[in-house]
C-alpha cells in the first residue's frame, strides 16, 4: 500500500546527505564493523567477513542514494533498503559474536550502533509520510 507525502512541508530528497545525522551515524558504524571485521583471521569465516561489510556498507550507501533521487516516495524507499540492510548486519553481528568470531565487546558496541540507526531510519521514513 503506497501512502501519500505529505505536500505542505519541505522535501527531504536533493539536499546534502553529509547533513542527515542518521548518514553520519550509518557512516560511523560502516567504518567500525570494517575495522572489526578486518581482525577476524580464520578462513572458513571470511564468507561472513564479506557480508557484515557489505551490509554494513550497504545502509550509508542507500542513505546517500535515496537523498540524491527526485521524490520522498524514492528516498523512503531507499531508507527501507538502508533498514533492511542494517537488520541483516544485526544478525551477521549476532553470529559472528555466537561463534567466537567477534569479541562479545565488539558486537555489543555494533549492535549498539545499529539499533540505533534502526530507529532513526523508521523515524525518517514515518516523517517521509505523515500525513
Amino acid at each position: 500500500m503506497m501512502l501519500p507525502m505529505n505536500p505542505s512541508r519541505p522535501s527531504y530528497t536533493m539536499a546534502d546527505f553529509k547533513k542527515l545525522r542518521v548518514w553520519r551515524k550509518a557512516h560511523a558504524l560502516a567504518l567500525n564493523a570494517n575495522r572489526i571485521v578486518a581482525e577476524i583471521r580464520a578462513a572458513d569465516h571470511k564468507p561472513l567477513r564479506v557480508q557484515m561489510n557489505r551490509a554494513a556498507m550497504s545502509i550509508p550507501t542507500n542513505i546517500v542514494e535515496g537523498r540524491g533521487k527526485r521524490s520522498d516516495r524514492d528516498f523512503a524507499r531507499f531508507l527501507g533498503y538502508a533498514l533492511g540492510s542494517a537488520t541483516e548486519l544485526e544478525y551477521h553481528i549476532m553470529v559472528a559474536r555466537d561463534i567466537g568470531a567477534i569479541a562479545e565487546n565488539d558486537a555489543a558496541s555494533l549492535l549498539s550502533q545499529v539499533v540505533e540507526i534502526k530507529k532513526m531510519l523508521r523515524g525518517l521514513i514515518d516523517r517521509l509520510f505523515e500525513q
